[in-house]
């Protein structure tokens, strides 16, 4: 190595710019200048490559030596304290063995991404401003403004203020005062007062959403929670499974338990699947638990987020909400985890690291000796599935908070819709039952799984259908700017006049939110009508802004997709109607179904939550289905006992593990070859273990994405370290064929 005889340092790093097949710690030393400021933990910039192009890094460790030769050197510190500590290190190489990603990849998700650099630069600094002090005695200073009164009445003003305070903030003096920061500057100058930098937290925004100021549990949460909090204490790594009906009140058993977890000196985190729940639940657990809370989610600024992560990081925090990412909260001393809506699909990631929150909160809490409480109406089959086998322990709500009963439900069938002429996306029933409820002034919620007007548009004379050019997927129609919009990239176009290829009158299928609210419109002149999907809350806190509307009675209908389903309480709320059940039916996934019955029973319970009965219309073209009829009846346990004996005939999860390989490209006759090499090649290292079982090569479930292929093989089997070696090994040695160039190729465990 360079400067053979010179006693130099070494940094182990994980470089950004690593690919997975090239994926290790890389050797840089360390420059006399940084030496003494490098450490573990820090990031660095570094040269990387033939070209030497600047890379961020994370420094894993420092040595004396290197056995390789010719080392670079390290460019620039970034941070002068380390932002990872030991725990994470272990955390991200834990995660790159179990979801297939680089060590650098999983430090990412850890931290505020504005920490990171672009071109070398970070994106999020401290916000600064100025402090006021005084620098004489208050005794000194209450001398002076009666001397000043008449000929800077403004300088007297200040002198007062701190005579009073001591220390003040430049922006706060100007507002008290009125005086202007030329007077303070004055000031200075006579070296009466002084002027310096102090960080400005930059917080969110929070509603406090006021809960009753004492905690009554019924009689099941007591239980549940006398069953829970010895296991606080236990000093060893639990996990708890709590079941309980729509509206049974599982957010005040969290409560009692945080206060539990705080009072023994440890910390807790509750994270939530969507977005626009988090505003609800940090509202309210704001009311309990004060500045002691914090919020992480991608919906906060770049500073918000990054100064929520400070303090959390500084241990002011002890209760931090947020959606997936928060699980990486930088907490110490954790007692809880809880995930609410644990079977939603939001908590597994869908770029690298492909992790579950669910599985980084089991690494936590076995290090930390605490509990992970998982909490639904509607659990995963995974989780009962272990909860039934005594993973987990398993605790039951059977009744609604304050013994209210479950809504009364309704099921309209479509197809008698259509022979009495009602072309509409609302049946005849799903309109009669809301126009009680307007002439009651009590609220509805109204779900539909699609955004936009129509998912589709085709030609009625020639068959033509608009599909993207991009992707393998038909546009939808969104009627608000008259354009076709593919859901997966972003294409659009203005809808032409007639069909482009014989001029034909163009027909619009399908329904979506757009086109049930005109519907809603028609029906209903002068009604408030809220839409809540991805066109509508695109803007800082706007989820809120319309929940918090909403939960005013500024609206009559909130109308929405998945985003309306799960977590909202609004006491006037009695009627909820799901536009089109049938179209989460048939998606061609084996979880599809049991995605269907979840999201149904969830959003039939948000209605009678208050002191008045609820009810539902379930509108389908399949009134015998067994997943609508049970999700009516809200019978989770015959659902349940039905899909597992599904998943077990099947040899899906979770009887046996998946995983799946994913193969794409430009050109799609490469990325046909490649995925039948890859396949070859995997059904010949695991050709001697019977447990093992490959499907595919086969293309995606949908096959194109902004120009690329993609073909997927999926592999069933028990998740072990020697699989998981042998599907790495396989892309690693695969990315140095020939026939790997211009291919992209990941693997994912347990996709969804």
């Amino acid at each position: 190595m360079q400067g053979v005889g010179i006693r130099v340092m070494v940094a182990r790093i994980a470089v950004s710019a690593a690919t997975y097949h090239i994926d290790k710690p890389y050797d840089y030393i360390v420059p006399e200048n940084l030496a003494s400021r490098v450490m573990p933990g820090v990031r660095v910039l570094v040269p990387f490559g033939k070209g030497d192009r600047k890379s961020e890094g994370v420094v894993l460790s420092l040595k004396a030596d290197s056995s390789y030769k010719n080392l670079k050197e390290i460019i620039e510190l970034l941070d002068d304290v380390p932002v990872i500590n030991d725990y994470y290190v272990k955390l991200a190489l834990w995660m790159s063995d179990r979801f297939f990603c680089t060590v650098f990849d999983a430090f990412r998700v850890m931290l505020p991404s504005g920490m990171w650099t672009k071109d070398g630069v970070t994106r999020v600094s401290d916000k600064l401003g100025k402090m006021v002090t005084l620098t004489i005695t208050a005794e000194e200073a209450i001398k002076i403004p009666d001397s000043r009164q008449t000929r800077a009445p403004k300088q007297a003003a200040i002198i007062r203020l701190l005579a009073e305070t001591s220390s003040v903030s430049l922006k706060d003096i100007c507002y008290i005062t009125q005086a202007s920061p030329a007077s303070v500057k004055a000031l200075e100058k006579q070296s009466i007062l002084s002027l310096n930098d102090y960080t400005i937290l930059r917080k969110p925004v929070i509603s406090t959403l006021k809960g009753p100021d004492l905690i009554v549990l019924n009689e099941e949460q007591q239980q549940a929670y006398n069953s829970l909090a010895p296991l606080l204490k236990s000093n060893k790594p639990e996990a708890a499974l709590l079941y309980g009906v729509t509206g049974s009140g599982k957010t005040l058993v969290y409560i009692k338990l945080i206060e539990e977890v705080t009072a023994l000196g440890k910390t807790a985190i509750v994270l939530v699947p969507e977005i626009s729940l988090t505003p609800q639940v940090v509202g309210l657990f704001s009311s309990y638990f004060g500045e002691s809370v914090a919020v992480l989610h991608s919906s906060l600024g770049t500073g918000e987020r990054y100064d929520e992560w400070k303090r959390i990081r500084s241990g002011t925090v002890h209760v931090v909400v947020g959606t997936r990412s928060a699980i990486f909260a930088p907490l110490e001393n954790l007692g809880l985890i809880v995930i609410d809506e644990e079977q939603e699909h939001t908590y597994k990631s869908d770029s690298s690291p492909r992790y579950h929150a669910r599985d980084i909160a089991k690494y936590r809490v076995t290090h930390a000796n605490a509990l992970l409480l998982l909490s639904s109406a509607t659990p995963s089959i995974e989780s009962m599935y272990n909860a039934i086998g005594e993973k987990y322990k398993l605790l039951q709500i059977n009744k609604r908070y304050n013994d209210k009963h479950l809504p009364s439900v309704i099921i309209a069938d479509m197809r008698n819709e259509l022979r009495n002429n009602n072309g509409s996306p609302i049946s005849s029933i799903l309109q009669n039952e809301l126009r009680a409820n307007i002439e009651r002034d009590e609220q509805s919620i109204l779900f539909i799984n699609r955004r936009g007007a129509n998912p589709l548009v085709s030609c009625g004379e020639c068959g033509y259908t608009f599909s993207c050019t991009r992707c393998s997927v038909s546009m939808t129609y969104h009627s608000s700017n008259k354009r076709l919009v593919c859901h997966y990239c972003g294409y659009s176009l203005p809808i032409p006049s007639g069909c482009p290829e014989c001029n034909g009158k163009l027909r619009f299928i399908g329904t979506g939110t757009q086109k049930v609210e005109t519907e809603l419109h028609t029906l209903f002149p002068g009604i408030s009508i809220i839409r809540m999907d991805a066109d509508t809350v695109g803007r800082k806190n706007s989820h809120d802004k319309l929940l918090s509307h909403f939960r005013n009675r500024g609206a009559s209908i909130l109308l929405g997709t998945q985003m309306v389903t799960k977590g909202l309480d609004f006491d006037n709320v009695t009627l909820v109607g799901v536009i089109s059940a049938d179209s989460m039916l048939y998606m061609g996934d084996f979880r599809a179904q049991e995605r269907a019955f979840s999201l149904i029973t969830q959003v039939v319970g948000r209605s009678g939550r208050g002191i008045k009965d609820g009810r539902a219309v379930i509108q389908t073209f399949s009134p015998e289905h067994d997943v609508i009829l049970l999700a009516a009846k809200q019978d989770y346990v015959a659902f349940y006992e039905r899909e597992i004996a599904l998943r077990e005939t099947l040899g899906s999860p979770p009887a046996h593990d998946l995983f799946s390989v994913t193969v794409s490209g430009i050109d799609e006759s490469s990325v046909t070859l490649a995925s039948a090499m890859l396949g070859a090649t995997l059904g010949n290292y695991f050709s001697g273990d019977k447990m093992v079982k490959l499907l595919g090569p086969a293309p995606a479930p949908i096959s194109k994405i902004k120009n690329t292929h993609r073909y997927r093989i999926l592999i069933s089997c028990d998740n072990t370290k020697a699989v998981r070696d042998t599907i790495a090994h396989t892309i690693r040695e695969f990315s140095r064929e020939k026939a790997g160039r211009g291919i992209t190729v990941y693997a994912d465990s347990d996709p969804l």
